[in-house]
């Protein structure tokens, strides 16, 4: 047993270590992106548009994105300030909207989104399938959705560590031991 909230179970079920791996992404990524101002959260590398503000609103939208409307089928709420017609709209956005509006977000959709998965655990476990098929009737399993979330959080979480190394030299691969966000209010799982 391990007292790092974000360290997945050593030997435990597969939901234990998805849900591990899971919160081990988020947690590593809500440190990549910690105690920054407007000008950190802007800070681009080369000419790519990416920017760690963009990223935390990207993530805040995929975490409510994922569970609530892809698996539980429920319209997707609360980003009306997006441009239906702009395909990278949080993205693009990120950079007028305050830090603390940002952190805000993203740490509201990360506990919508765990209190939904675990609701979608306790009520079938990860076999289940979504409320909503697809075109085609087919529907994603509550484990494919999970190993989504996992795998967008990977991706990102390499881009976010580009981009903070540029802003003020942070790097590695997980948070130090004992670390807390300065900014938001992210929790840890259980």
């Amino acid at each position: 047993m391990t007292d790092i909230p974000w360290e997945p179970p050593l030997a435990g079920t597969e939901t234990g270590h998805l849900l591990g791996a899971l919160e081990r992404q988020r947690a590593t990524f809500r440190w990549k992106v910690d105690g920054l101002d407007a000008t950190g959260l802007s800070a681009r590398l080369g000419p790519s548009t990416l920017t760690l503000g963009g990223l935390l609103k990207h993530l805040a939208l995929v975490e409510d994105y994922k569970i609530a409307t892809r698996f539980f089928g429920e319209p997707l709420t609360g980003w009306d300030d997006l441009d239906p017609d702009d395909e990278d709209a949080e993205f693009n956005s990120a950079a007028d909207d305050e830090p603390a509006s940002l952190y805000a977000r993203y740490d509201d959709a990360v506990a919508r989104s765990r209190t939904r998965l675990d609701a979608a655990l306790a009520d079938g476990g990860l076999d289940q399938l979504a409320s909503r098929p697809l075109p085609d009737g087919a529907r994603f399993s509550l484990r494919r959705i999970v190993f989504d979330l996992v795998e967008e959080y990977s991706r990102h979480t390499g881009h976010a560590d580009l981009l903070r190394e540029s802003v003020d030299g942070r790097t590695g691969e997980d948070p130090p031991d004992g670390w807390r966000p300065v900014s938001g209010h992210f929790t840890f799982r259980g």
